[in-house]
């Protein structure tokens, strides 16, 4: 089991948020008692989200109890569904449950929950866990559990407006993840890592593909991505669930072969209120999706598998750079990504840091193809420590097959479109490396976390380097003038911007002041930067430049030359030293007489130690 953390984190660059859901975690781990993390995960999960979906029900069953004299029936499902709650059949409602929570029949009482919420809401079907009545399972534990869930609230509309369960279930699956250790890492990417993902993509329209899920974190992990995108299922505020469905801007497609993890996705998904067509089988052998042609596709394969049944797939038509080896699923992956992908999509994942400069079994000539054909857009070399699955470096693989100039493009009504759509330069003839191995800080002792400046800096980078020079108005790798996607304040509320002026976002605020999800129909303008000095820069002055020991935007044939290894340290060179104004004479010197100095004292101490051994008869002038 990972150590606790005892700590209240505030920063949305962390894993860890506000601080009940730390004290929430503590209290349920105390409940868990030698049950294994595996297996608790789905136990206390199962039940968080029944109390969500009977905490949204109880608000709107209370409504309609007051509006009965006006012809509304608290026991019509369809009244819940009009409002996009689930419908909780009388033996599922929480009250029933803690009434019986002292009951050695409690786990039956459940799984008779969990059968009566599939069997009336079909987008449910199969997803919610129905072992509770199990004789393994401690049932005085399960009736505790059940006593500490009933004291929180986080399926009304106010805990649903501050996100209160998605937060739950994130710090959750983390902290699942880190007991799990390696097995963890089959369900959950740290969250620092999908929003890095995600802000360097920008997949905010279109088809966005996952084809090895997990619990959906690349889908639910990002707060831009969510509050722009959730809708139905009761998740968003009554004022803005009708503008959810009138403006659909994606679908969400993926495949998980585990089934339990499978079933974490789709509840994962639901408590955030969004639509996704989430299947369960074997990626390679059971392509659930084989006619996607997806937009975007963020992924975190596991890493080097080797039993992932490719002998079965010689001749596979996803194959078209070479058919990958039979003991390392790495290209396989690859190959199945750049398969899925849309004429101009783009792609976001995770793979081994062997996968940038492997020659086995083919896997080089395969990496050599998909350079020679365009695809590789950016390569970045990520820190160590970031997952809980496996201390094997990663480093996140960018792909695209829009690498072409592409002008800005705009709305029918003139408005500027979203930022993955703004133009782009021509691309095709480089590769940019980004280093970020020396980022990030450490959360605990043996994890690391990327933070939202590192995040913004590599992303910022990023996109300056795609825009034509005079439209690159981010001054790459400046950490004075990068906006941030989340921060709070002293007090503890959410900014919007580290900048101190604020700067425009592709999302807006109403009237009141409160944030929405909807896009502007105003232009948006470039915002301004900072120059070396700090001083504020006008838009468009500032563009991409290399950074030594950060990022390099390297020529085809400087691949070429390093036998099309894609390692980012080998072309971003040695961090540039700052000149401290000292000539090198006087600085030699000064370094000498320091050096003298510490030589005599080291002398000095060598005696005294030498003295207070031979007083007590350990020394002798002999040795």
């Amino acid at each position: 089991m990972a150590k606790q953390r005892n700590s209240t984190r505030t920063s949305v660059a962390t894993s860890a948020t506000v601080g009940y859901e730390a004290q929430l975690w503590q209290m349920a781990d105390t409940l868990r008692g030698s049950m294994d993390a595996a297996e608790y995960k789905h136990v206390v999960l199962g039940l968080i989200f029944l109390k969500y979906i009977s905490d949204a029900f109880e608000e709107q069953h209370a409504k309609l109890v007051a509006e009965q004299a006006a012809g509304a029936d608290p026991e019509d499902p369809d009244e819940y569904r009009a409002k996009s709650v689930f419908w909780v059949p009388a033996e599922a409602r929480w009250a029933h449950l803690k009434a019986r929570a002292r009951q050695a029949t409690i786990g039956q009482h459940v799984d008779d929950a969990m059968a009566g919420i599939e069997r009336d809401n079909p987008a449910l079907k199969g997803v919610l866990p129905k072992d509770y009545a199990r004789p393994a399972l401690d049932k005085t534990r399960l009736g505790q559990l059940i006593d500490l869930i009933s004291n929180i609230r986080v399926g009304d509309e106010a805990s649903r407006a501050k996100d209160k369960l998605g937060r739950i279930y994130e710090y959750f699956l983390s902290q699942f993840a880190s007991a799990e250790g390696k097995k963890g890492g089959e369900f959950y990417t740290p969250g620092c890592v999908v929003k890095l993902l995600v802000e360097m993509l920008e997949p905010y329209r279109g088809r966005v593909y996952d084809p090895c899920c997990g619990s959906a974190g690349m889908f639910v992990q990002s707060v831009e991505f969510i509050r722009a995108h959730a809708s139905g299922n009761g998740n968003l505020p009554a004022d803005r669930q009708a503008v959810g469905k009138a403006r659909p801007d994606i679908s969400i497609y993926g495949q998980e072969s585990n089934y339990t993890t499978w079933r974490l996705a789709k509840m994962n998904l639901a408590i955030r209120g969004i639509d996704g067509q989430i299947a369960h089988g074997d990626t390679f052998h059971a392509d659930r999706h084989p006619d996607l042609k997806a937009d975007f596709i963020l992924a975190n394969p596991p890493f080097n598998v080797s039993d992932w049944g490719g002998e079965r797939l010689t001749g596979d038509q996803r194959w078209q750079y070479g058919t990958p080896p039979r003991g390392n699923a790495n290209f396989a992956w690859v190959q199945h990504i750049v398969h899925h992908l849309a004429p101009k999509g783009v792609a976001g994942f995770v793979l081994a840091n062997g996968s940038m400069s492997s020659n086995q079994s083919g896997e080089g000539e395969i990496r050599r193809k998909l350079i020679e054909a365009g695809l590789v857009d950016c390569m970045v070399a990520l820190p160590g420590q970031l997952f809980y699955s496996t201390q094997i470096p990663a480093c996140l693989w960018f792909l695209s097959k829009s690498r072409f100039p592409r002008p800005a493009q705009r709305g029918e009504g003139g408005e500027r479109s979203e930022p993955g759509e703004g133009p782009r330069r021509d691309r095709s003839g480089e590769i940019l490396f980004i280093d970020a191995r020396k980022l990030g800080r450490m959360v605990d002792r043996t994890h690391r976390e990327l933070t939202d400046e590192d995040i913004a800096r590599i992303a910022t980078t990023y996109h300056a380097w795609r825009l034509p020079a005079p439209c690159a108005s981010r001054q790459a790798g400046s950490e004075q003038s990068l906006p941030s996607p989340r921060m709070r304040g002293e007090g503890g509320e959410r900014s919007g911007w580290r900048s101190e002026q604020p700067l425009p976002s592709p999302r807006v605020r109403g009237e009141g002041g409160e944030r929405s999800g909807w896009r502007s129909e105003q232009p948006l303008p470039s915002p301004r930067v900072r120059g070396e000095g700090g001083e504020r820069s006008e838009p468009g002055e500032g563009s991409y430049k290399d950074i030594p020991g950060f990022c390099k935007s390297a020529s085809l044939d400087e691949v070429r030359k390093h036998g099309h290894v894609l390692t980012p340290g080998r072309y971003v060179g040695a961090e540039a030293q700052e000149d401290d104004g000292e000539p090198f004479d006087e600085k030699m010197k000064r370094l000498t007489a320091q050096l003298r100095e510490q030589q005599a004292e080291a002398a000095k101490l060598d005696a005294a130690i030498a003295a207070n051994l031979r007083e007590l008869g350990f020394w002798s002038e002999s040795r």
